[in-house]
């Protein structure tokens, strides 16, 4: 199973808004070690063989604006979807070019990270100071752990503890600061919220990743570990799917690299972030495959439309609120 996509959830900041929401009797769920690849539900683009089409939603709209769809028949999300190739179409020749396609993913990825930061600053920040300190931060989402024992603080559940989230955010704070003064300016807190978009913050994506795979902490990624993060079976006894046994020979033949029967932390490397892979072109040309009738590789909006179900599915309620916001939608 080939792991290719954007993903507009981009949810490495799902640890920060599922600790913001976070009771002391519920640790959230265990963050995907590649965001690019998983929805807003933490779901794989791939998974199994099967075709997550949310993911490409999200991709295509935006996480917060694909869920505005989740309501509409299908001819009124055809309708506003069509609203939307008329603004993807940059030059208004007739047709959504790939170039146009990737633009507009983009675009949407960065919207998403704006509002999305936006929504955070306002809310660690509500004086809208210039920076927000580490202090004021982990007072705000962490200040429950006061009432913890050691014990609660170190129970694990889903494969993570109080502590560790709270170590894992304090360093990703630390390399996000590159004033090293422990406050945040805006852009700061940006890299320390979407460290996956961030140029100075791919060495915290890579840690991270090893960490959420790398089960017996020995520093490298066992095929059993690299399996596990996709498949647990229930049964001992029972058999393997097929697709199982096609990633663990994915794991010999294109991840171990020096085949040794591990992943280090350069092949990790060159698995979840390949040198020149562009997520928003990938995704461009998966949506392209998908729709383009006639193989001429561009599409109408006739094309879009007829295949708005791996578009924008057909569930959403107010688009408009958003073509208001954004002139360039």
């Amino acid at each position: 199973m080939a792991r290719t996509g954007t993903q507009m959830l981009l949810l490495v900041v799902a640890l920060t808004a599922a600790i913001s929401g976070a009771s002391a009797s519920s640790i959230p769920e265990e963050v995907p070690y590649n965001p690019l690849e998983h929805d807003s539900l933490h779901a794989k683009h791939f998974d199994a063989g099967e075709h997550n089409a949310q993911f490409d939603h999200e991709a295509f709209l935006g996480p917060d604006e694909s869920k505005k769809f989740d309501n509409l028949t299908p001819e009124e999300s055809r309708r506003r979807l069509g609203l939307i190739v008329d603004r993807i179409d940059e030059d208004k020749d007739g047709f959504v070019t790939l170039a146009e396609l990737k633009n507009w993913i983009a675009y949407t990825q960065r919207r998403y990270i704006e509002e999305d930061v936006g929504r955070l600053w306002k809310q660690h920040n509500p004086d809208n100071n210039k920076t927000i300190s580490w202090d004021s931060y982990m007072q705000t989402v962490y200040g429950f752990m006061d009432d913890l024992s050691p014990d609660e603080k170190e129970q694990e559940e889903n494969g993570v503890s109080y502590k560790s989230l709270l170590k894992r955010d304090r360093y990703r704070w630390s390399v996000a600061d590159q004033d090293l003064d422990d406050n945040l300016t805006r852009e700061e807190f940006t890299a320390f919220l979407h460290p996956e978009d961030h140029p100075t913050m791919k060495g915290v994506v890579l840690l991270e990743t090893i960490t959420d795979l790398d089960k017996d902490h020995d520093g490298k990624i066992s095929v059993d570990e690299y399996i596990g993060d996709m498949y647990r079976s229930t049964d001992e006894e029972e058999e393997e799917p097929e697709w199982v046994a096609n990633e663990r020979e994915a794991f010999s033949v294109h991840r171990d690299l020096d085949k040794d029967g591990y992943l280090n932390e350069e092949e990790v490397k060159q698995w979840i972030a390949p040198h020149d892979f562009d997520h928003s072109e990938a995704e461009a040309k998966h949506l392209l495959f998908e729709a383009d009738a006639d193989h001429d590789d561009k599409l109408t909006k006739e094309e879009v439309l007829d295949k708005y179900d791996v578009f924008v599915g057909s569930q959403a309620t107010d688009f408009g609120e958003a073509l208001a916001r954004h002139d360039e939608f």
